[in-house]
């Protein structure tokens, strides 16, 4: 139907995430309506960023460097790893302004039928740095999903030692509800969660 140039960008299109057939149709006569000095940028700028962009020696989070702007900042609490699935998570709690830790970034979650196990995660490398750096902390901010559930029982298994030896803490970001939200739509899970870590107000 399509010429074989325009059916290879459909094509490439659609393997990104979030993007099916007809979305990928309709960014491709997007970008064919485009001059080319529109459109130029953007396939330079997937050049840029391949070519550029790389995962950090200690953390795996993104960056241009060695090691990324995290890592480098000496001004941060040095004694403690926020352990997340991806990237963007850093952003998300960066936004915050709460917490002036370290991170370590997994590269996704432990899911067996998706053929993702620890070989797959960046897990031995945080075991290496907890053993190696003084280290006190351990957040554990994998997302509250069947594996995110899973990483972090394997991580907190895997620590133990440490854990019983009383050199070392493992933490997961309390649960609750979302403001502005409504008890009628929380589901069971969300609802026990919040009651178990209320505070006193």
């Amino acid at each position: 139907m399509f010429s074989p140039a325009v059916q290879k960008l459909i094509d490439e299109l659609s393997k990104l995430p979030g993007i099916g057939p007809k979305t990928a149709q309709r960014l491709t006569f997007h970008l064919l309506r485009l001059s080319a000095e529109d459109a130029l940028p953007l396939a330079q700028a997937l050049i840029d960023v391949k070519e550029t962009v790389r995962f950090c020696n200690r953390c795996f989070n993104l960056t241009e460097q060695e090691l990324c702007p995290v890592c480098l900042d000496l001004s941060r609490d040095q004694t403690s790893i926020c352990v997340v699935e991806e990237p963007g998570d850093v952003i998300s709690i960066e936004r915050t302004h709460e917490y002036r830790g370290l991170y370590h970034v997994l590269g996704g979650a432990l899911s067996p039928l998706d053929g993702i196990g620890p070989q797959n995660l960046h897990l031995a490398e945080l075991f290496e740095r907890v053993r190696s750096e003084d280290i006190q902390e351990v957040i554990v901010a994998t997302n509250p999903n069947m594996a995110g559930e899973a990483t972090a029982l394997y991580i907190v298994e895997e620590l133990r030692p440490l854990i019983s030896a009383g050199s070392l803490r493992v933490t997961r970001p309390a649960a609750g509800l979302p403001m502005g939200g409504d008890l009628e739509y929380a589901d069971e899970v969300t609802l026990g969660r919040a009651l178990t870590g209320r505070r006193e107000l």
